[in-house]
């Protein structure tokens, strides 16, 4: 009767635009299930101007991972809380180390672009030339009796 739509978390918008009736159908539960994770804090939907839940594309594939560790593996909601809560960790972390990795990029790069402007031979022959001086030496031979 419903086509199968699927989703993955990766590829899944975080537009909050789902009624709960839609969004419960999608991720193959009750909508009554649905108030009830969002009660535990197993998900987050918006809400709209008369209070009613919104869900996102993102929303109904997490709903699905939830089912999934529930019925599949056996984990109780308190350890899902916990796995999705470490797993968003995560990916908070490694979006930072991207972040952190492109900022040592770029002083790396800007220590090279001051160090070739710093070099001692910016600007220079690599073969270094003699200046000519013009001092004047006085020079006097001794006289035999000062030895």
């Amino acid at each position: 009767m419903y086509e199968e739509i699927s989703i993955s978390t990766e590829q899944a918008s975080d537009a909050k635009v789902l009624i709960i009736s839609v969004a419960a159908r999608l991720a193959g539960m009750h909508p009554q299930t649905l108030r009830q994770y969002d009660r535990l804090g197993l998900v987050q939907p918006g809400r709209a101007g008369g209070g009613g839940r919104r869900y996102s594309e993102r929303d109904v594939a997490l709903l699905r991972e939830v089912q999934r560790l529930s019925q599949e593996d056996g984990v109780n909601l308190a350890g899902i809380k916990r796995i999705i809560g470490l797993e968003q960790l995560v990916g908070d972390l490694q979006q930072r180390v991207a972040e952190l990795e492109q900022q040592l990029d770029e002083a790396y790069a800007r220590i090279a672009q001051l160090e070739a402007m710093s070099s001692p031979y910016s600007g220079r022959d690599l073969v270094r030339q003699e200046t000519h001086s013009t001092a004047l030496v006085v020079w006097r031979p001794r006289r035999s009796a000062d030895r």
